[in-house]
């Protein structure tokens, strides 16, 4: 365990499992509350049963913002493919096609000028709060591991980047609209994110095939770049309050 990490202190918390079955509890609360955000953090296996069991969750959910996929760069986990679509791209594969109003806000978007730099990080620290000293410590591997991947000190945060997405959509500073392909047997580039976002399939056939995929409602809106001074200075209130 990272040395930053085993510090942290956690309250003492009796573990429990839930009786409730994680695809149960979706459609329980899709249906309870129409119109509501999903927000996805992880795999999509969980959401692509839902879909799979009563796809008239589809036309319920409001948005469905999904961490997941790198539409326009290399993966985190392999050279083609960002963790969260590798894990399971059968299931990803299922959700961009369910329906589902797809937002999909990939690795990238935590990239480039979203990254925390060592400033910033001692700023958040500087807050003084439980919550700002659980934010930076509990991510020292993701520290680590951005320093092995880029050669850069920083701390790149795609999960905080989607929920802020989801609670201001507005942060998402540039949309496109399309089908998203998702590799499910090339050992190669399996969980890559395909997106044709230059047009450039030009075959009559393939291009007809992906414009009646959009017709059908299966477009994903794709965010692919943040305003990233908005982002943090979200981030820093929300560790900045009292809990």
């Amino acid at each position: 365990m990272d040395a930053m990490v085993s510090a942290i202190e956690l309250s003492a918390v009796a573990p429990r499992a839930e009786r409730e079955h994680a695809v149960d509890a979706i459609l329980r609360l899709i249906h309870a509350e129409p119109g509501l955000t999903v927000v996805t953090l992880g795999p999509l296996t969980n959401i692509a049963l839902a879909t799979a069991r009563d796809p008239s969750i589809a036309g319920k959910v409001a948005r469905c913002v999904v961490m997941g996929g790198a539409p326009c760069c290399e993966g985190n986990v392999t050279p083609a493919a960002e963790y969260n679509i590798w894990v399971d791209p059968e299931a990803a594969r299922m959700v961009f096609r369910s329906g589902l109003p797809v937002e999909m806000v990939g690795w990238q978007v935590s990239r480039g000028d979203s990254v925390l730099d060592e400033a910033e990080v001692a700023q958040i620290l500087a807050l003084g709060t439980d919550k700002a000293r659980f934010a930076i410590e509990c991510n020292g591997r993701a520290k680590e591991a951005y320093f092995t991947q880029t050669g850069e000190r920083g701390l790149s945060l795609a999960d905080p980047t989607a929920m802020a997405v989801a609670l201001d959509r507005d942060l998402g500073t540039s949309w496109t609209r399309h089908l998203v392909e998702v590799e499910c047997a090339s050992e190669l580039t399996r969980g890559m994110t395909i997106v044709d976002r230059l047009d450039v399939a030009h075959d009559a056939n393939n291009k007809g095939a992906w414009k009646r995929a959009l017709d059908a409602g299966v477009a994903t809106d794709i965010c692919w770049t943040l305003d990233a001074s908005g982002f943090k200075a979200m981030m820093a209130r929300a560790l900045a309050s009292s809990p």
